[in-house]
């Protein structure tokens, strides 16, 4: 294509007696059509060509002009929907990159063609909250929600992000990988809790935010897993946890008030290995202080810690009833946050200052029968 388009280009273009040749003359327009190599002139033969070879009766010519103008922000805009509303190898290209596609022509087009041109749809390097909420309404395929929610270049308002629960949440592909985007508005993170594997609740915790009461739901969650687990394997619990602490702690979000409020939920599993991660220590070591008889290994592993000394009495009377109650707790969650309570009440009212004692039981018990 070196050189001006006259009629006599034009007519040898359109005269190619071979498939396979008018979809090589299909490229080469396109490509210097794209690379703005022509002149005004030249465009507009161009143009014409297109309007024309949009309506070939081979699909590999159709094709060729599809995949080389994909990238083209200024051919005739009813080339573009025409090659949209193609065949599926024809349109794919288009439907993925086309700039020309204005969200009209897409919104149409999700709403009348078939999950081939929803996938391309969901991939494109843009999507808009119409768009995307007009994909999760009318797919009928999990797969094409699970390709928008993996695109972090598609605008996914909560709204939309909830219909996508009620219509697939419990499918691995979409839940796992909503679960994956950079932002997710904190409704949507704590109903993705229940849906997800453990791998990825692990990720929600520890990338998202998400309220305290959820991650104690977790917590008690984590709890029941480690008690099947010590009847197969001893270690295995510890190890949950451990990784689990890990990220927490990697992510910022390894608080002293969560910490504190696992153990009065009877997560001594987890205080364990929350202690031996601030303190930097084995777990094995944080263990023999945390439950040494005497006064100086909970204390000295509490220091280090670098916790509220106000609040070590507290500390010790709640590791003594989640130990007393350690076979009890998860039965009967009622009765154990109840003695819970009354002994740090009976304890710990008068060594502990009246602001501290409130902040830890409104804050760190959660409780509302208080």
């Amino acid at each position: 294509m070196a050189g001006n388009l006259d009629s006599s280009d034009v007519a040898r273009l359109l005269s190619e007696p071979t498939a396979e040749n008018r979809a090589v003359a299909a490229t080469k327009v396109s490509e210097q059509f794209t690379a703005g190599n022509l002149s005004a002139e030249e465009r507009k033969i161009a143009e014409e060509i297109f309007k024309i070879m949009v309506k070939d009766a081979e699909v590999r010519v159709r094709e060729a002009l599809s995949e080389s103008l994909k990238s083209s922000d200024s051919i005739p805009h009813d080339v573009a929907v025409t090659l949209a509303n193609d065949v599926k190898e024809v349109s794919m290209p288009m439907l993925e990159f086309s700039e020309v596609l204005t969200d009209e022509d897409l919104l149409e087009i999700i709403q009348s063609q078939d999950s081939d041109s929803q996938q391309a749809i969901a991939n494109r390097a843009n999507v808009s909250s119409d768009l995307a909420d007009s994909l999760v309404e009318n797919s009928a395929d999990a797969e094409v929600v699970a390709t928008l929610m993996k695109n972090e270049g598609a605008d996914v308002q909560e709204d939309t992000l909830g219909k996508a629960l009620d219509k697939y949440g419990e499918d691995e592909r979409v839940n796992e990988s909503m679960a994956q985007r950079a932002q997710l508005p904190l409704s949507v993170t704590e109903r993705l809790v229940n849906l997800v594997s453990e791998q990825v609740r692990d990720h929600l915790v520890t990338h998202h935010e998400m309220s305290e009461d959820t991650l104690m739901d977790l917590f008690f969650n984590a709890r029941e897993r480690a008690t099947a687990n010590l009847i197969h394997d001893g270690t295995k619990a510890e190890m949950d946890f451990g990784n689990f602490v890990d990220q927490l702690y990697n992510n910022g979000r390894l608080t002293e008030t969560l910490i504190f409020r696992a153990l009065c939920a009877g997560d001594v599993i987890f205080f364990e290995a929350a202690l031996a991660k601030l303190a930097d220590i084995p777990i094995g070591n944080a263990y023999q202080l945390i439950h040494d008889r005497g006064d100086l290994g909970l204390k000295a592993i509490y220091e280090k810690c670098e916790f509220s000394p106000d609040l070590l009495p507290v500390i010790e009377v709640a590791l003594e009833v989640a130990k007393e109650m350690s076979s009890t707790a998860a039965e009967d969650p009622k009765r154990y946050k109840s003695r819970m309570v009354e002994r740090i009440i009976t304890q710990c009212e008068t060594s502990v200052d009246e602001e501290t004692f409130e902040y830890f039981l409104t804050q760190i018990v959660g409780s509302d029968e208080i």
